[in-house]
């Protein structure tokens, strides 16, 4: 465990560190506004954490500043911000006077169970001394879609959007983009399993050897 805390730790001092350090920074701030109604700015926010997340991976790459913590650092920012998101939004969406708004909020304890299993699973890999690979290319993308989506919502949703004076997106839209989004959630977290498993074979065939 010790072996496995100072490999994490090694070189760890880098940009795209800090900008999901930043990313978690920002959580209880964009929960703040959005709970109290400063939804214009709880949607800055929530573009500023999805920028920093853009970011962090290019420039880790082009600088060559991949480091160990960044890549278990960089999903749990991820985790935790789309895990605040999916409480508040389900909040929001069960206040709305729209019943079909309220039946739909449902759909975001989706997004709240995969990450929380998530969380929790690498969780007990780092107890067990395993160390959680880098988010494959499909948890990206979801994100990618979530952020994006969710910006839309808080935005332009009915009932819930901050902007909806100037535009409100159809009821039928905002299902459509949320539900595009809980697909790609699905598909993200399917393709975190033959991963999980690969890496919980290689542990037990180094535990044997040992």
């Amino acid at each position: 465990m010790k072996d496995l805390l100072k490999d994490l730790f090694s070189n760890w001092k880098t940009i795209p560190n800090l900008l999901s350090f930043i990313r978690i920074i920002l959580i209880p701030f964009f929960g703040y506004y959005l709970l109290n109604g400063k939804l214009l700015v709880a949607a800055i926010i929530i573009g500023i954490s999805g920028l920093t997340d853009l970011f962090d991976g290019k420039i880790a790459r082009h600088f060559n500043q991949v480091s160990n913590l960044g890549k278990v650092l960089d999903p749990v920012a991820d985790k935790l911000t789309i895990i605040t998101i999916a409480i508040i939004m389900f909040i929001k969406f069960r206040q709305a006077d729209d019943q079909m708004i309220r039946a739909f909020s449902w759909v975001f304890l989706i997004f709240l169970l995969k990450d929380l299993i998530m969380v929790v699973g690498g969780a007990v890999m780092i107890s067990l001394g395993i160390r959680p690979g880098a988010a494959e290319i499909y948890g990206k993308v979801a994100t990618c879609i979530f952020y994006g989506v969710m910006i839309l919502v808080i935005a332009f949703g009915p009932s819930v959007g901050a902007l909806t004076s100037f535009w409100t997106m159809p009821v039928w839209l905002t299902f459509t983009l949320v539900i595009i989004s809980v697909i790609a959630t699905i598909v993200a977290f399917a393709s975190y399993m033959p991963t999980i498993y690969k890496q919980l074979i290689t542990d037990r065939k180094k535990e044997k050897k040992k």
